[in-house]
């Protein structure tokens, strides 16, 4: 639904160090997003559907669901949006696919506060490194266990892990899992120099969670889905660990889709080597935990991907909700660089504000942008109670993100053979 911004709200989401000469987004959050024409619309949402116990999601969403309201939350919102195509980050990963089938069975499948259910027929579900036991002391505190030598951190397998949703088949084949990518692997990397130990750069993966190449059948158009969710630039010391890892795990992307020689270095789970073949389309997809301008990222690490000269950055998904909420909320959202119309996560304003951390990125080739947005309502309409003000969370303190993409109708590029 395209509509154009009022003349001073495009001055806000423009001014200071704007990414976008253009933005397109819905008058109101309080209808169905309808969409245009035959685009294809790609949603991301860091959906809070993580639990600090193992089982206890799956136990969450087989109960009561009038019990579960912010579980309920988040279901409202995807039924509103309606994307065809969804990453769900923070969704704890079973093996069996327990967890989603019962959010598809009892949430989405059902109609929330009056919105007709939504259901994905295809469902992309791989293991996550959080919570998974390196077998090392990787943090360097002379013990091993727990979650910090975990490959991702995680009290358990699998916590805070991710699963890919949607409406068109899914290429096994073709898609490529990554968790298993040895971080001292990639050349030229960041790691910390005299942190780690030999033991644990031995066995450290890059991916805090994984990183996947999953392969859809648009019509006749393969499309790429390249999804992670990078560990948060914080919670370590003045080595700035997680900030480093956090700087190459969106570099992988960087070199995935770059120039084949930038890409031979990588391999994928299964052995086969190099990045993306051919010349289909693709989005990247996730919570990446980085702000091209606030926040603690290391050297502003998404820029490798804002400034990638094959990705198409120039029509960031943007809310009016975010603009009020920081003007509202003030502290250092007050000396933020970055426009507030592009937020996408609402965190505490003493530090470090909202930020913009989700992203869905897509390819210069093949795609264009028809429209998109942030599901952050203002205070005054209707569906501002499926966010709230942040904390405590209602339904997440991320905002589903969405970019409706034209894509062309090609044939297959057959070009895709990996080296073994």
């Amino acid at each position: 639904m395209k509509n154009a911004l009022p003349i001073v709200l495009l001055a806000a989401l423009t001014s200071q160090a704007a990414m976008a000469d253009e933005v397109c987004l819905p008058e109101s959050l309080d209808a169905t997003i309808e969409k245009d024409g035959d685009a294809v619309r790609f949603a991301q949402f860091n959906a809070f559907l993580n639990r600090d116990n193992e089982g206890e999601l799956i136990e969450n969403l087989a109960s009561n669901p009038a019990m579960q309201d912010q579980i309920r939350a988040v279901a409202e919102i995807i039924q509103r949006v309606r994307p065809d195509v969804l990453l769900l980050n923070e969704f704890d990963y079973d093996a069996a696919g327990e967890g989603i089938a019962l959010f598809q069975e009892n949430y989405l499948g059902v109609s929330q506060n009056g919105q007709a259910p939504i259901h994905y027929q295809y469902v992309f579900n791989a293991a996550s490194n959080t919570g998974v036991p390196s077998g090392v002391d990787l943090n360097g505190d002379g013990s091993v266990g727990g979650p910090n030598d975990a490959f991702g951190f995680g009290f358990f397998p699998g916590q805070f892990g991710m699963v890919l949703l949607s409406r068109f088949p899914i290429d096994e084949k073709r898609s490529r899992t990554f968790q298993e990518f040895r971080w001292a692997d990639m050349p030229d990397n960041v790691i910390p120099p005299d942190f780690y130990s030999d033991e644990a750069l031995e066995v450290f993966r890059l991916s805090s969670k994984s990183h996947w190449d999953v392969v859809f059948k648009v019509g006749r158009q393969r499309v790429h889905v390249l999804a992670a969710h990078p560990t948060p630039p914080v919670f370590d010391g003045p080595e700035d660990s997680n900030g480093r890892r956090n700087f190459d795990e969106i570099r992988f992307w960087a070199d995935y889709v770059g120039p084949r020689r930038d890409a031979r270095y990588i391999y994928d789970d299964r052995g086969r080597h190099g990045g993306l073949r051919g010349r289909d389309p693709f989005v990247i997809m996730g919570d990446y935990n980085a702000d091209p301008f606030d926040g603690d990222s290391f050297e502003q690490a998404i820029l490798q991907l804002l400034e990638h000269p094959v990705i198409d950055s120039g029509m960031p998904p943007a809310s009016f909700g975010g603009v009020e909420d920081s003007a509202l909320e003030g502290l250092l959202n007050d000396s933020h660089a970055g426009n507030p119309g592009f937020d996408t996560a609402d965190f505490n304003p003493a530090g470090p504000g909202n930020l913009r951390v989700d992203y869905v990125l897509p390819s210069r080739r093949g795609t264009e942008i028809a429209c998109g947005g942030v599901f952050w309502p203002q205070r005054n309409e209707a569906t501002r109670p499926l966010v709230g003000d942040g904390f405590p969370v209602v339904s997440s303190d991320h905002h589903l993100i969405w970019q409706d993409l034209e894509l062309e109708r090609g044939g297959d590029d057959d070009d895709d053979d990996y080296d073994d």
